[in-house]
């Protein structure tokens, strides 16, 4: 029996996608959400099916790559990678959030600069925003943390994900411009998806559980 892979973010997207998991016949066991937890692999209560917790931006290399055939991640982590081998046929409407440029309080608007610094752990989506208005952008990659660049003078400016905005907020941050609205989206691997049924038929699984939800 072929051994199928889910690849599933940690933290609130996991939490978000557990009711559509089960309710497409995937039931992960408990140990999937014991943050105490340091296993990484878990067993489903089907044989021919597990799961794999690890970040959001590994989600869409390990199904590339073909380590795992499915996986849940947001829309901005496919645009930041632009993975050729990835197939993403469902929105699934969860994780809904927004990628932003922010900067302190009080920043003059960008209008004559041709050159910003920018602290992000999205470069490749930051130089393009930048680049259609003309700018050059320099990239301070971080991968948390991201308020404290503009507070301790390592970069002006921030790109980050943004949901109720508290953090920039306590931090003295205002959001200046959206980049993209996120959701997070069910993904393939596309020879996968051509040489095993069932990732088929998991994704037509998922597909009949939105649609339920949305009678």
């Amino acid at each position: 029996m072929q051994q199928l892979v889910i690849a599933l973010p940690k933290g609130r997207i996991l939490k978000e996608a557990l009711p559509l998991l089960r309710e497409a016949g995937i039931h992960p066991e408990a140990a999937l959400f014991d943050e105490d937890s340091r296993a990484l692999r878990f067993a489903t209560n089907r044989p021919d099916v597990s799961v794999i917790r690890v970040r959001s931006f590994d989600v869409a290399t390990f199904v590339a790559f073909g380590a795992a055939q499915i996986g849940i991640v947001g829309n901005d982590v496919l645009a930041e990678f632009d993975y050729s081998e990835l197939y993403s046929p469902v929105d699934l409407g969860i994780g809904r959030c927004r990628l932003s440029v922010a900067e302190p309080l009080g920043t003059p608007p960008i209008t004559s600069e041709s050159h910003v610094r920018v602290a992000t752990k999205y470069p490749h989506l930051t130089k393009l925003h930048f680049a259609g208005q003309g700018i050059q952008a320099e990239c301070v990659k971080l991968n948390g943390a991201m308020e404290l660049a503009p507070l301790l003078g390592l970069a002006p400016r921030i790109v980050d994900l943004v949901s109720t905005g508290k953090t920039l907020k306590e931090n003295g941050l205002v959001e200046r411009e959206v980049i993209l609205e996120v959701t997070s989206r069910l993904i393939v691997n596309r020879a996968a998806f051509k040489t095993m049924p069932e990732v088929a038929r998991l994704v037509d699984a998922f597909r009949a559980v939105l649609g339920r939800a949305a009678a």
